[in-house]
């Protein structure tokens, strides 16, 4: 198989750590309007998962029900808690060893595109100052449907002018594993082996990593 001609990445957990502010928002909405509280292991199935999609799922831990009015009302107030914690981002928020790959990717002639359901990816990106670095960004504002469904990587390769099969999604989350795999790109997962099980290669996260290494890595990880 070829070597890749395009970088996917998501963005939370990838090239930055927000999980722990989506937790704290969705915690805080779950305790002040809901009356219950969400675990930090709930929050991780949460992960790669819409904010509508999320607030479903939380709604669906006590069964409580709200009007579709209702339900945008407080995912915007759970939004407006975690734009708070988002402003405060720094570069230091990057995740380690992304800013070097990013400049290792470009310098490879490869491109790099962001295929995240966050609507606030652009905002992040600014915040820890990687923007520039993007040739196509895919986010929440972009797509109608929720990973796993591969829309946001299907538009990712257009917008960056490749083929399906040229791309490699990197992921953290296990729906955004099968949606990349749906999408009939390469993966690369970011995290767990043991969580990330369908994922052609994972690696614990960017340090030391070169793109020449997923080359290297090609035949082993059949990706």
């Amino acid at each position: 198989m070829s070597f890749p001609k395009a970088f996917i990445f998501d963005l939370d957990g990838v090239l930055v750590d927000t999980a722990v502010f989506h937790y704290q928002a969705w915690r805080r909405l779950a305790n002040d309007k809901l009356g219950f509280d969400i675990s930090h292991e709930f929050n991780e199935t949460l992960k790669g998962i819409s904010r509508m999609d999320s607030l479903d799922r939380i709604l669906a831990l006590q069964d409580v029900q709200f009007s579709d009015a209702e339900k945008t009302d407080l995912a915007t107030l759970k939004n407006e808690w975690y734009l708070e914690l988002v402003q405060q981002m720094t570069p230091a928020d990057l995740l380690p060893g992304v800013v070097l790959f990013l400049e290792k990717t470009r310098a490879a002639g490869i491109k790099i595109g962001l295929g995240s359901v966050s609507k606030n990816a652009k905002l992040i990106l600014e915040r820890v100052e990687i923007l520039h670095w993007f040739d196509a960004i895919i986010d929440g504002t972009k797509i109608s449907r929720s990973k796993p469904d591969p829309e946001v990587f299907l538009k990712g390769a257009q917008e960056l002018g490749f083929d399906n099969a040229d791309c490699v999604v990197f992921e953290d989350a296990v729906a955004g594993i099968e949606a990349a795999k749906r999408a009939q790109m390469r993966t690369v997962g970011i995290g767990q082996p043991s969580v990330l099980t369908h994922a052609d290669l994972v690696l614990p996260g960017f340090e030391n990593l070169k793109p020449a290494d997923l080359y290297k890595l090609n035949s082993n990880a059949n990706i």
